[in-house]
């Protein structure tokens, strides 16, 4: 009979691991997003699932083909580059040609993300990356909306949808303007009850919010997102706004409209809580959330676009990391530079 092993194995802190891996992670945020995908399909029928069919699948090929390329193995099994996927189509306008779909996913991974490295190196959210690129090279097309509930929707396409590459897409039965446009440009404020129900124009995520809200709160549960993030984002954007309302509520929105419209709650929820590209500390988290909530209320109320959450999501992750370098903890066992 051997001896038994008597070699002491010594490892770094922490020793108590609590089986919680990136898979089981992403597969719970992918479970998280499905009502709202599922709701965005209700509303606006095949062209909904279409664009996020292509959003998903050209993330996903484009991460298998760029892990071949340098050689190494597929990494689709972390379920990460879904996640980017589900949420990249959810922040595109429902009609938008498929072609374009595609475009922005492999620019969403293969610069968004592969450029820095990889998976838990990007310095931004590779679905915002995606949709920013689209923004800029094709304007018209991001900001063309199609009405909800249409009554052919689930048995006819858009004639967008299908448009050929490079092509000039033709709209057919397009909408005025999304609630946040319409208050900006129009002065028109739509009403809170069909924004909390999500009976309005927009993204294909902007209008689940309830939805988006109770994955969010599944998420925090199972303790697998930094509640403070989103918490610190829907106070500030409330505070901003409800001060401007009350001293010109002709003038300004309500802070309730400022909350449920457009993609705030998608982005404050399952994109600005990104665990690469946002900070660390407790008190970080509070920092970078106040820090989108104040550049959302000031694009919106006075930026050249109805819209500012994809921005102030990106901004905030440029400076992620310097709130993470300005917020240290103190050492345990330490005293405060100056202390005595």
């Amino acid at each position: 009979m051997p001896p038994p092993d008597k070699t002491l194995e010594i490892h770094t802190s922490p020793h108590i691991a609590s089986g919680t891996s990136v898979d089981i992670i992403m597969r719970n945020v992918v479970l998280a997003l499905l009502p709202a995908c599922a709701f965005a399909i209700y509303l606006f029928g095949l062209t909904a699932l279409l664009t996020l069919t292509a959003a998903t699948l050209s993330c996903l090929v484009t991460e298998h083909l760029l892990c071949r390329a340098r050689g190494g193995a597929s990494t689709l099994g972390d379920w990460s580059v879904a996640v980017t996927g589900l949420l990249y189509g959810l922040t595109l306008p429902p009609g938008l040609p498929l072609w374009m779909v595609v475009t922005g996913g492999v620019i969403g991974v293969g610069v968004g993300k592969f450029l820095f490295g990889g998976l838990g190196y990007n310095a931004f959210n590779p679905a915002l990356v995606g949709r920013a690129f689209l923004q800029a090279a094709f304007p018209v097309a991001m900001t063309t909306w199609y009405a909800p509930l249409g009554a052919d929707r689930f048995t006819s396409l858009p004639s967008s949808t299908l448009t050929f590459p490079f092509a000039s897409p033709v709209y057919d039965v397009v909408t005025g303007a999304t609630p946040l446009a319409a208050m900006k440009f129009d002065g028109e404020v739509t009403a809170a009850t069909e924004l909390v129900m999500g009976l309005t124009s927009g993204s294909t995520g902007e209008t689940g919010s309830l939805l988006i809200l109770l994955g969010g709160a599944y998420l925090v549960a199972r303790n697998m997102m930094n509640w403070r993030i989103p918490c610190a984002i829907f106070v500030t954007v409330f505070v901003i706004s409800g001060i401007f309302y009350l001293v010109d509520p002709i003038a300004y929105p309500s802070p309730v409209f400022m909350l449920f419209a457009g993609g705030l709650m998608l982005g404050a929820v399952f994109m600005a809580t990104d665990m690469v590209a946002s900070p660390l500390t407790g008190l970080g988290c509070v920092l970078y959330g106040a820090l989108i909530g104040a550049l959302v209320v000031v694009i919106r109320l006075w930026g050249g676009l109805p819209e500012g959450v994809m921005y102030a999501i990106l901004i905030a992750n440029a400076v992620s990391p310097h709130i993470d370098g300005l917020i240290q903890p103190r050492v345990y066992g330490t005293r405060k530079p100056g202390a005595r």
